[in-house]
């Protein structure tokens, strides 16, 4: 027993340590001269790495002094160094340079001034330039003026400024009235260690059977549940076993959630609801490639051999040098990697046909947040209700892209560049890919049956770009992907994988479970329960169709009868085209057996046959959100009330969920923005879609899942005046390249 309790001292000794090591080099930071540029290893920067750094072995970053030129064929990809980037578009995220520029600015003014090293840093991103100035803007003319937008918390209080890099004058935003600002990555490591300088919560972990070296624990966001809750910021800790297995999300110490004052570090309070309900198996959790059985067989597992897109001409997309514009068969746009949106399309263009115009599409594109509530209203789980992007930044939680499994060979790779918590700036490597997509789809075809005596046999290959990003938000992985088609239509997906959050329980096999009670989700392995749970995605779609002003079209479909007599037929469908006045005009809730069409027109543009040119959205497969608008996350999420919301441009109107999340009420999201009845007709416009999934787990998800999918289209809808694609060639066998087997050879 002696030797025990030592040993126990010990573990307590060395977790305090660490944690004061920890806590000295992450929040307390030194502050740099002025001009000094701190590039910060990226990956050490990852959410989650405190924990899984014990477990499997970080990654070097490559020196940023290694930088190399991408081969269109390389299947990996380049370093890239960014300490000389200019911002070539007004649209370009901040630089390097900048960002440090932005950070000595603020650092040296009043009040910050007076205790810089206790300044930290939520958001620093560029502020961008209106819409106009964009506009007016042309490749050759000066930048507007470059300004930071800054989100930072000093001495207990957010801020919310604007920096001009120019002129170095600060302006003071208002912040809301509720919540707290997006965690720094800073925020949430710590908060995964601070629980083991607290000797109950180590005695508590102990006496489940969990050595505190294999402990692995995550940050969660609490949501709002009244006013207790108010005043500081609050986080629930939970962890789990790493023992045996990388994949530790399915080693849950099942009700034990330590809530956490996340500025002092404090421990508040520790829930215990888990005794009695053991620590799952790792037995078949790994899911590395190196873990599986059999994983070096020859053949290939599945019967599977290789297979690759070769472009031997190399790929017909450009991305301009150094900077952000992208240009493909007859579309242009800017793209960059954001820290909350994760990655922004904007000045979406495509080129007419005919006249060889550029026309506007979309001015801003990106995901504005992400909702998933946990359907399990027991202690240790009511509170899972996360907002992604708000509260942990959907940027933030991008990895690195693998080349040629992520993204094929070819791809070209971008960087995000963001500032840690103290205003540093940092390169997040290989964040979004773009490349040329063809899996055998076809663009149009047609082909005459004999009893016409016409041979023709038409077809044209479908060939797309894609746009690509995954974020690995703690066990869960989003990959988002923008698609351009050569026939004007967009496509935005949304794929599900990763590894669900699973629940402990007592029992092995269902017929274990008493009679009628509520498991709250689907038992996957012995002691394993995935909980059900919902994911909502709303994205922010400025529409700049042909033009700012637009309106918003509810083409709405019902059966007309026919008069008697008229006609055999007793019933048809009838279209009817209802513009909206105001907002709550267009406020939609999608309904199988009501069809409608969406479209964003522009009433001062039409085609040589008088039909207003237009895109309209078209959804696919959703989901909407079942839950009471009166429970507090769903008062929060409001902005998934509907799968369709159209407000007016309001460029302080950018995130769903409002600017500050975290621990917010509710009171500054798209439900209560629209709640005003605002005008939108003939109007500068943006258009709220919510891809929606309901998520009951099943056994195909254990231990980790197969990607799932959802997506919309943006589709043109008279805004060309036929198929703009009508004259691209087919495919011929002399132009393409024929590939053999190295094997084949040799």
């Amino acid at each position: 027993m002696e030797s025990t309790s030592f040993i126990r001292f010990l573990f307590l000794i060395l977790a305090a340590v660490v944690l004061l090591l920890f806590t000295r080099s992450w929040i307390h930071l030194p502050s740099p001269a002025a001009d000094e540029l701190d590039l910060l290893d990226c990956n050490r920067f990852s959410s989650w790495c405190t924990s899984k750094n014990r477990i499997q072995t970080k990654q070097t970053t490559p020196s940023s002094s290694s930088s190399t030129t991408r081969s269109a064929s390389s299947s990996s990809a380049a370093v890239r160094d960014h300490s000389d980037d200019v911002p070539r578009h007004p649209l370009d995220p901040l630089t390097l340079r900048e960002i440090s520029a932005a950070r000595s600015i603020l650092l040296s003014q009043p009040p910050f001034s007076s205790s810089p090293s206790s300044v930290i840093f939520h958001t620093l991103t560029l502020s961008e330039p209106d819409k106009s100035s964009v506009e007016a803007w042309s490749k050759g003319s000066a930048l507007p003026a470059r300004r930071a937008s800054v989100v930072a918390r000093f001495q207990g209080e957010s801020y919310a400024l604007t920096v001009d890099l120019a002129s170095g004058a600060l302006t003071t935003l208002p912040v809301p009235a509720s919540g707290f600002p997006t965690m720094t990555i800073e925020d949430m490591s710590s908060s995964t260690w601070a629980p083991l300088s607290d000797a109950a919560f180590n005695s508590t972990v102990l006496a489940r059977g969990v050595r505190l070296s294999d402990v692995a624990c995550l940050p969660i966001s609490p949501g709002w549940y009244g006013e207790k809750e108010e005043g500081r910021r609050l986080i629930k800790v939970q962890c789990y076993s790493a023992e045996g297995t990388a994949n530790f999300y399915m080693r849950p110490i099942e009700g034990l959630t330590v809530l956490l004052d996340m500025d002092t570090k404090e421990v508040v309070s520790i829930s215990e609801q888990g005794r009695g309900i053991p620590i799952p198996k790792s037995a078949g959790t790994d899911y590395r490639y190196e873990a599986m059985a059999g994983f070096n067989d020859d053949p290939p597992r599945l019967g599977l051999k290789p297979i690759s897109i070769e472009q031997p001409a190399g790929p017909s997309f450009e991305v301009e040098e150094g900077g952000h514009m992208v240009r493909w068969a007859g579309w242009e746009f800017h793209l960059k990697a954001d820290a909350r949106a994760g990655v922004v399309v904007s000045r979406v263009r495509a080129r007419d046909p005919d006249t060889g115009e550029w026309r506007g599409v979309m001015h801003k594109g990106f995901v504005s947040e992400l909702f998933v509530p946990y359907m399990d209203p027991t202690d240790a789980w009511y509170f899972k209700t996360y907002m992604d992007a708000g509260e942990y930044g959907f940027g933030l939680q991008a990895m690195p892209l693998v080349p040629l499994n992520d993204c094929p060979r070819n791809a070209h790779y971008m960087d995000g560049v963001f500032a840690a918590a103290d205003g540093r700036p940092y390169v997040r490597e290989n964040m979004v890919c773009i490349f040329e997509r063809y899996a055998g789809d076809i663009a149009w075809r047609h082909s005459e049956s004999p009893i016409t005596g016409m041979g023709i046999r038409e077809a044209r290959p479908k060939v797309t770009l894609m746009v690509r990003m995954a974020a690995s938000v703690a066990n869960y992985d989003y990959i988002i992907d923008w698609e351009f088609q050569t026939d004007g239509l967009i496509r935005a997906k949304v794929g599900l994988s990763g590894i669900l959050m699973v629940k402990g329980t007592p029992f092995s096999h269902l017929n274990q479970f008493p009679q009628n009670e509520d498991i709250y989700g689907t038992i996957l392995s012995e002691n394993v329960i995935g909980v059900i749970h919902d994911h909502y995605i709303t994205f922010h779609l400025d529409l700049d169709v042909d033009g700012a002003n637009n309106s918003f079209v509810k083409v709405k479909m019902a059966r007309e009868d026919t008069n008697p007599g008229q006609s055999p037929r007793t019933s048809y469908i009838k279209a009817t085209r209802q513009v909206a006045k105001t907002e709550k005009d267009a406020q939609i809730k999608m309904k199988l057996y009501e069809p409608s069409e969406f479209h964003v027109i522009n009433p001062s543009k039409a085609t040589r046959v008088g039909n207003p040119v237009g895109y309209k959205v078209v959804p696919a497969a959703t989901a909407a959100s079942l839950l009471d608008h009166d429970d507090p996350p769903q008062r929060r999420g409001a902005f998934t009330n509907n799968q369709i919301w159209v407000t007016p441009y309001n460029e302080s109107e950018e995130w769903a969920g409002g600017l500050f999340v975290y621990q917010s009420k509710g009171e500054d999201t798209l439900a209560v923005w629209s709640e005003r009845d605002r005008g939108i007709e003939n109007r500068d416009i943006v258009l709220w879609y919510t891809l929606g999934f309901h998520h009951i787990p099943c056994q195909e998800d254990y231990p980790i899942m197969p990607t799932v999918s959802a997506s919309f289209d943006l589709k043109p809808v008279n805004f060309f005046e036929s198929n703009p694609i009508l004259s691209a060639p087919p495919n011929f066998e002399k132009d393409l390249p024929v590939c053999v087997a190295a094997a084949a050879s040799a």
